[in-house]
């Protein structure tokens, strides 16, 4: 026969269990809503704090501005700058830092305001800790000090660290001093210090690096967009004010470190043009006493007038000389510059070049150098990132000194010209005296001096204005803001919550109780279970007596014990089916009690019954009835000349109910029980008797009872609701499909008494 689906849930069933266990829900909704108004007192509401920074770029491919082989090599080597490496800068360790430092963010400190309420104060605290600033760039353990202080400034000190206590309890007169060995912590009253009042304070001391790695895990950071160059920062903080000033801060000290970078270039240019300067000073000094010795020497005083067309020609072609020659100087200091091996990850000195490749070549390797010095403030050595940027400036630096070079010989193939030139004209000055020409020579070597004198005063002044004028790389989009709404649930969500779990603990509770005892708790639990049909259930009795049944008896197991009878009737069929065996699965199930009380039942109808104590092995009837009789049912098997009369016994408290009593333990139960004695005492009983109610042996332990279905005419298996295991109940299944014992049905024993027993208990019983 098929087993019942045990997937089928029964919702009346368990609604049922539930009522039961009201209490349960009553005490886990209260528990629950308790901790919620305890979670919802002591949690603080947290504030998303928000704020968004644009970032300026600017082209860092290093030679893209010098165009042909030169732009084609830059693409090969450098791409344009990211977001990404902003980013990065943005959420570094040492800009952290620098945030925690300014706004002394490595010292926390909890003021309690109240039960199960301590407040973190930023500003108007009452007590602090002053610590040697040497002390704060090493202190690499948190140092938990919990002040208790008094109006008089007497306070209780106990100081915490790597979680074990190194001072206890300490009672010291504030300001005092502590020497430890992390080194010496100050506790002392600020101004705020209230009077006539208790003060609890705990105050958390760190490190800068400690509290920049704390803050770190709590700051959020992302880029808004792929196409965006826009940074998004943010934080979930309690205290809004404090999130608003750390992320302006860490805008600020990214802004300040930019800054600093982008002066850099311009700081090193404005060293070369005012050491220059000081070298063109004192040679243009020496030419100017020069001329005017040799003017006193020969007696000259200005340029003849009959060389006044030659002259103005040779002015003519000097001044492109002239130009060339600076050209070609300023060229030549800067190869002179690139050359030197101490200068190769320098930036170049940047003064003006009439050759606007070679300008933008330079400007676009200074860029670069610049981006290696900020990737080497960070990166550990053998970097992959720094040793491309190595090899980016290498080869830019070689490819510009050749350019540059190009560019010098260029120059000076140029003056060369002008000089032949200017060599021409000097032949056609024949007349002209030579101290003229000597003269002249010296003035052109005054005006060269003098016009790089004025060009770099020019750039000098120019690198001055770009210094003041710098501008940081983040352009704050939103200072910091604070989100109106708190994040989370609020007071009314966290209490549904905890009305919700109130609710589901206990059901929860439940089936890890039955799980974990694997008993059955209800006859519905017991219907799921097996196929064969309850024939009723029978609730605990309070009464403390075995035989429970009289005419004038109304408790509730009396009655169920009636419709019991009321049921079992229904599947006899009189006068022939008369024997009924009532067994269990184990001891302890209560089947004697059944059996005493189910006789006792069918006698109050006016019926003759017999009560048979086949339980050879461990007899109970005797003590349930409380009756003292010498011999019994083994005493009779096994002496063939004992009379059945002797063995009868009538109950004197019930009228129409006999008695037989198992008699004393066999050495050999299972061979006496088979014996052709038990057919004829039966058939002879079946002829004196209306009803047969036999109390027989377990059928999980041995095999009495199967092997007296052929006397009976119906079996009843009794389980005890906490004490039959959910395996036994399937032995139930498994005897019926084996027609082991006739009509086998079930009676639950030990149920709950409920009002619904007695006059209003419907009928339960039905096949299945």
């Amino acid at each position: 026969m098929a087993k019942k689906n045990s997937d089928f849930v029964d919702i009346k069933g368990l609604l049922d269990e539930y009522l039961r266990h009201w209490l349960w829900f009553v005490i886990s909704v209260v528990v629950f809503i308790g901790l919620g108004i305890l979670y919802a007192k002591v949690k603080k509401p947290q504030y998303a704090v928000r704020a968004n920074v644009l970032i300026a770029q600017e082209d860092s491919n290093p030679m893209s501005a010098m165009g042909g082989e030169m732009g084609a090599l830059g693409s090969l080597f450098g791409a344009k700058g990211a977001v990404d490496d902003e980013y990065y800068v943005l959420s570094s360790h040492s800009i952290i830092r620098k945030a925690v430092k300014e706004l002394d963010l490595n010292r926390q400190r909890f003021v309690r305001k109240g039960f199960l309420n301590s407040v973190q104060e930023f500003e108007g605290y009452p007590l602090d800790v002053d610590v040697p600033e040497s002390m704060l760039d090493t202190l690499k353990t948190a140092m938990v000090f919990k002040i208790k202080a008094k109006p008089d400034r007497k306070a209780k000190v106990t100081i915490s660290a790597k979680g074990k206590k190194i001072v206890k309890n300490a009672e010291v007169q504030l300001p005092h001093t502590f020497s430890t060995q992390y080194g010496d912590f100050s506790v002392v009253p600020t101004p705020d210090f209230p009077t006539g009042e208790d003060i609890t304070s705990t105050i958390v001391v760190m490190g800068y690096h400690h509290a920049a790695e704390d803050l770190a895990k709590s700051l959020g950071m992302n880029i808004a967009s792929k196409r965006a160059n826009v940074i998004s920062m943010g934080i979930n903080t309690p205290y809004p004010a404090f999130g608003e000033a750390l992320l302006n801060e860490i805008v600020r000290q990214y802004n300040i470190r930019g800054i600093d970078e982008k002066n850099l270039q311009a700081s090193k240019t404005a060293d070369f043009l005012k050491e220059r300067i000081a070298v063109l000073t004192g040679d243009l000094s020496a030419t100017e006493r020069e001329i005017q010795s040799y003017k006193e020497s020969k007696g000259l005083i200005g340029v003849d007038v009959e060389a006044k067309y030659q002259t103005e020609k040779r002015a003519s072609i000097e001044k492109e000389l002239l130009q060339a020659e600076v050209q070609a100087e300023m060229l030549k200091m800067t190869a002179d510059f690139i050359k030197n091996p101490e200068n190769a990850y320098d930036l170049i000195p940047a003064p003006s070049i009439e050759n606007a490749g070679l300008q933008a070549g330079i400007q676009s390797f200074n860029d670069l150098v610049l981006r290696r010095m900020q990737l080497a403030s960070n990166a550990k050595p053998g970097n992959i990132s720094l040793r491309r940027l190595d090899e980016q400036i290498n080869a830019m630096r070689d490819n510009l000194y050749a350019t540059v070079q190009r560019a010098y010989q260029t120059n000076v193939g140029a003056a060369a010209d002008l000089k032949a030139k200017l060599s021409g004209t000097m032949g056609r000055l024949g007349g002209v005296p030579q101290q003229e020409r000597e003269f002249l020579d010296k003035e052109r070597q005054r005006q060269i001096k003098q016009e790089i004198y004025l060009f770099l005063l020019q750039k000098q002044e120019e690198t001055s204005i770009m210094l003041a004028n710098s501008t940081p790389k983040g352009l704050v989009v939103d200072e910091a803001y604070t989100l109106n709404e708190p994040l989370g649930l609020g007071t009314k969500g966290i209490l549904a919550i905890c009305l919700i779990l109130g609710l589901c603990c206990p059901p929860i509770l439940l089936y890890v109780r039955r799980a974990l005892r694997n008993r059955i708790e209800t006859r519905q639990e017991v219907e799921r279970l097996t196929d064969a049909p309850i024939l009723g259930e029978i609730s605990t009795s309070r009464s403390g007596k075995h035989l429970v049944i009289d005419a004038e008896e109304t408790s509730s197991t009396a009655e169920l014990f009636r419709l019991l009878r009321s049921n079992l009737l229904f599947i006899l069929t009189p006068p022939n089916e008369k024997v009924v065996l009532v067994t269990s699965s184990t001891p302890g199930d209560g089947k004697s009690f059944i059996a005493v009380n189910l006789a006792a039942t069918l006698a109050l109808l006016g019926k003759r019954v017999l009560l048979v104590g086949m339980d050879i092995r461990k007899p109970k009837l005797a003590e349930y009835l409380n009756i003292d009789h010498p011999v019994g049912l083994t005493n009779y098997l096994s002496n063939p000349d004992m009379p059945m009369e002797r063995i009868i016994i009538h109950e004197p408290n019930m009228e129409g109910l006999d008695v037989i009593l198992s008699g004393p333990v066999p050495p050999n139960p299972g061979e006496m029980l088979v014996s052709q004695r038990v057919d004829d005492l039966f058939e002879a009983l079946r002829t004196m008797y209306d009803y047969i109610i036999v109390d027989t042996a377990p059928v999980g332990r041995v095999s009495d009872t199967f092997a007296l279905d052929r006397i009976s005419d119906a079996a009843i298996f009794v389980c005890r609701v906490g004490h039959t295991t959910i395996p036994e109940i399937a032995l139930a299944d498994e005897i019926r499909d084996q027609h082991r014992l006739k009509r086998l049905s079930v009676v639950v024993n030990g149920t709950p008494a409920r009002r619904s027993y007695g006059y209003s208990y419907g009928y339960g019983y039905g096949n299945k």
